[in-house]
């Protein structure tokens, strides 16, 4: 095909690649670069555009992790089928997910629907035992390579104390009231920006509820769908999710994922209301659900009334190649689904604040049902994350975040340099953790066995089953998590794991 006719701001606001990868997408999108066409070589298009080479090459690789391209083996560039794409994005907006000008100053929207530090500690990035809540309890290892924890020693301690200084001179006793059962309305207010800026997301302060934990949001879920409801889960997943879904006596229905995800066809097939996904960084495959699956996914929820996609953003600031893949929320114009959050991760897992993003439909039936509950985070601390958030101490702590960890996963990439013969290398995109799958048929059990005894703690993947592993996955498979492990505890963690496998 001919060369792109990219109009390149070169003062303006957006780096080069990002307008470049804006542009393609658009136009993808509206149809007019269609299914099966080839895109210009990158060496092609940055000679045409007078970019250097490697702004293009980041284009691309934007649009070929969200699923709009595919890269074909000396080939190059192809547009990929989106399935139902056009209709769904000519449905309208939903109702009541106006973008920040309208919840810009609120009252419209609190006219209009008048009439528990994110996850536990036994759950994704707990901080307390690696392995609470998964599988079987070993002794204490001396590297714990668990994908469920974050580095701490970096966190902004001086500042957070000088927030929290400031606050407490300047609170009234308003702070210290009941607060409003949603949170605090800045916060909300600043939350509903964030997730607009970066994530995609469309929606009001009114439409965010704050809340202590991923636990507590769930509960205030199960009263907002109701009980006995049959929602599908990736296989393997997130337990701590599945866990409380089944105290909820919801009958689940473990579907099984393909290199794109959740498998839509098997979806279909479920019978399910409702599907829990995780399509920015699948846990603990670090799968990165594609455009066109996403669009089927949605188009399986709009077929009927009742039907919800929750997506689970938990930890979708921490992608080390382009930028972040936008949400799911933000292709989602009939108002399917339910968007939840967390600064677990992002921040610490003390600070036990998550949030919830709820359709217009359903924030109607939360106001009858759940505006009766009191908020479940101090305004102190919801007061404390606000200044943190809009005073950019938040960004700046993410942009530190993301180098320490992005040197920890090459430190981890090169340390198993050479082991190719012995281990397929999986998760590069997976967020704070590796997965290795084993070409020797040893058994997984007998690896984790094997590390233990050298005082290296690793994870089985069966520990994150939900029913019977899909066989594209299953096998002798298991993950190392590097986030919380300092470069030096990676090396030698490493060395005791080839010494264990006998490499």
């Amino acid at each position: 095909m001919n060369d792109l006719a990219i109009a390149l701001r070169q003062n303006g606001n957006r780096h080069l690649y990002e307008q470049i990868y804006d542009y393609i997408k658009l136009e993808i999108r509206k149809g007019k670069l269609r299914f099966g066409e080839k895109l210009p070589s990158t060496r092609s298009l940055a000679e045409f555009l007078q970019v250097s080479r490697s702004t293009v090459e980041l284009a691309y690789e934007q649009l070929l992790s969200e699923g709009y391209v595919e890269a074909r083996p000396y080939r190059g560039y192809f547009v990929c089928q989106v399935e139902g794409l056009f209709g769904l994005e000519e449905a309208g907006q939903m109702p009541g997910s106006a973008g920040p000008a309208a919840g810009a100053g609120g009252k419209a929207d609190i006219d209009a629907y008048a009439d528990l530090a994110a996850r536990d500690s036994g759950g994704r990035w707990g901080n307390g035992g690696a392995s609470a809540g998964y599988g079987a309890v070993f002794s204490a290892a001396v590297y714990d390579f668990s994908p469920n924890t974050i580095d701490m020693e970096a966190f902004p301690y001086a500042t957070w104390a000088k927030i929290t200084k400031n606050i407490l001179v300047n609170a009234n006793s308003e702070m210290f009231t009941y607060g409003l059962p949603k949170g605090d309305y800045e916060l909300r207010e600043t939350i509903a920006h964030y997730l607009h800026t970066s994530r995609g997301v469309n929606c009001s302060p009114e439409q965010v509820i704050v809340g202590a934990g991923n636990d507590y949001l769930l509960m205030l879920l199960e009263k907002i769908l109701g009980r006995h409801v049959a929602i599908a889960m990736e296989n393997p997943t997130y337990k701590k999710a599945y866990r409380i879904f089944e105290s909820f006596a919801y009958r689940i229905i473990p579907v099984a994922m393909d290199s794109s995800g959740m498998s839509a066809e098997g979806l279909r097939e479920s019978g399910a209301a409702a599907a829990y996904v995780m399509p920015s960084h699948q846990y603990p495959m670090g799968i990165v659900m594609p455009i066109g699956r996403r669009m089927e996914l949605l188009k399986w929820a709009g077929e009927e009334e009742g039907r919800y996609l929750i997506e689970d953003d938990y930890d979708s600031e921490f992608r080390f190649k382009g930028k972040p893949v936008p949400s799911l929320q933000a292709s989602d114009r009939l108002g399917k689904v339910i968007y939840i959050g967390t600064f677990s991760k992002s921040i610490a897992p003390a600070i036990r604040i998550g949030y919830m993003v709820l359709p217009a439909q359903l924030l109607k039936i939360y106001e009858e049902k759940c505006s009766f509950y009191s908020t479940t985070v101090s305004g102190i601390d919801q007061k404390i994350l606000n200044e943190f958030i809009k005073e950019g101490y938040f960004e700046r702590h993410l942009n530190r975040m993301r180098k320490i960890y992005r040197e920890k996963h090459d430190l981890l990439l090169n340390e198993l340099k050479g082991m190719e013969d012995q281990f397929g290398i999986m998760g590069e995109n997976a967020g704070l953790h590796l997965l290795l799958r084993d070409k020797l048929g040893r058994g997984e059990d007998r690896l984790v066995r094997q590390a233990q005894e050298a005082g290296v703690k690793v994870y089985g993947l069966s520990e994150f089953g939900v029913g019977e592993i899909p066989p594209c996955w299953d096998g002798d498979m298991v993950i190392l998590g590097y986030a919380a492990l300092r470069r030096e505890q990676i090396q030698e963690g490493m060395r005791l794991l080839k010494k264990a496998w006998k490499y």
